[in-house]
């Protein structure tokens, strides 16, 4: 085929009317070129985007080019078709659109698997081998042999029980659902996307609505693909039998794990950048999923929370209705101090520190006459707690430390006297005595 079309083109070189199909290659590049740029003018890439979300768009900017220009080719192709040959058009159609098929798939890759602008190995592998399979497909095309190995395919089958497939059906089937599963994917993000955007609905309530999606459109992608294959799915009232007893027995936990992360997300119990502590482990949530939550901890180490855990057990949620958080300092001075003028000088030293609260201002108060001095405690309040208390708390030290220093104000601490009296004048019991100051 393919020498056939470069024959007949070859022969339409020596006639005027090959000029015509040159003209409209041309100008079809030309007006894909231009149209391609004003799009990338007219839908710039958001600079708010993730790194992955950036990736994908500009893989997806790779594929305006060839596909406008694969339909402005097939478009001439119709219009000439009526007065001449269309041998150039012909040879040109399958290889751009066998290229803007690749960077589709490259861009859907992108946009459902990547997390980072780190592409994986295995994820860039993955892309070559489907570019490779894309253009041993065109080859086969343009050679002539594409139905002959399609008829191959068709004729030789494998037995499965008591019936029989041929790899064609195989193949099918594989493709059907591999495509229909990578669109449900893509749209499951796309409709994520959006419902992120919606500040007027609860972050829980955007997160339940966006699984739910995700999965609806998974369990239809693989109904229709397995109808389109031609699988009954009556069979399906089988294994979701199988499925229900599984669930019942080894499943049971797992199943749990995915209610519990449902009911997390409806009861709003939870949200993301929520600081919590469960069990033993303090962090901030920064990923609900339907089985399991991720807890980042203040020093970065992110733990796998099963969310059964999250339903059954106590959770201390430092930001459920109020994200404010009281801390305090304790501290000693010496008897002889002034307590009426220390108190609010205390109170001002915690307020200079960035991170404490304004609007719930900071309070000093004597809680105690010690044995080595005047205790007291001075409390405040911080709005970020996901940033780490221990530095606010070492910065509050630090302006009540500079504000002793400046006052002279005495910091006590214990001391211990042994007085030895003349044994003559003691009793044998009474030989020494320890006071504490």
């Amino acid at each position: 085929m393919l020498i056939n079309l470069l024959s007949d083109f070859w022969t339409d070189l020596h006639e005027t009317r090959v000029w015509w199909q040159i003209a409209v290659v041309t100008l079809c590049v030309l007006a894909s070129y231009f149209i391609s740029r004003l799009l990338r003018k007219r839908f710039p890439i958001d600079v708010s985007y993730s790194p992955a979300e950036t990736l994908a768009a500009q893989a997806f900017s790779r594929i305006l080019f060839p596909a406008i220009l694969w339909g402005f080719l097939y478009l001439g192709k119709l219009v000439l078709l009526k007065w001449q040959h269309v041998y150039l058009l012909s040879l040109l159609i399958p290889i751009f659109g066998s290229l803007a098929l690749i960077r589709f798939g490259n861009y859907l890759s992108r946009r459902i698997f990547a997390r980072s602008t780190n592409i994986g190995n295995v994820h860039l592998l993955i892309e070559k081998i489907f570019s490779w399979g894309v253009w041993i497909v065109a080859i086969l095309y343009y050679t002539g042999s594409l139905q002959d190995v399609l008829n191959f395919m068709d004729a030789t089958t494998i037995s499965v029980g008591r019936n029989k497939l041929s790899f064609m059906e195989i193949l099918q089937a594989v493709i059907s659902v591999v495509v229909t599963v990578l669109l449900a994917l893509w749209a499951s993000a796309a409709l994520d996307k959006q419902l992120m955007k919606v500040n007027s609905i609860h972050t829980s309530s955007r997160l339940v609505l966006s699984r739910l999606g995700r999965s609806l459109l998974i369990v239809f992608a693989i109904l229709i693909s397995l109808s389109l294959v031609g699988i009954d799915l009556t069979v399906l009232s089988v294994f979701g039998g199988a499925l229900g007893v599984g669930l019942g027995l080894g499943l049971q936990r797992i199943a749990s794990n995915y209610v519990s992360g449902f009911i997390i997300l409806l009861d709003r119990s939870l949200a993301i950048d929520d600081l919590i502590t469960v069990d033993k482990y303090t962090g901030k949530v920064s990923k609900i999923n339907t089985r399991y939550t991720v807890l980042k901890g203040l020093d970065g180490v992110e733990s796998v929370i099963p969310n059964e855990m999250l339903v059954s057990s106590p959770v201390q949620n430092f930001s459920l209705t109020d994200r404010a958080v009281w801390m305090s300092t304790d501290l000693t001075v010496a008897y002889n101090t002034d307590i009426e003028a220390l108190l609010p000088m205390l109170v001002a030293a915690a307020s200079s520190v960035e991170r404490v609260s304004k609007t719930a201002s900071p309070s000093a108060n004597l809680i105690n006459f010690g044995l080595n001095g005047l205790e007291l405690r001075i409390g405040f309040w911080i709005n970020d707690p996901e940033n780490g208390k221990m530095g606010v708390s070492s910065q509050v030290n630090r302006a009540i430390w500079k504000l002793l220093q400046e006052q002279k104000v005495e910091v006590p601490y214990p001391q211990t006297e042994i007085r030895v009296l003349d044994r003559g004048q003691s009793s044998p019991g009474n030989t020494c005595a320890e006071e504490l100051n």
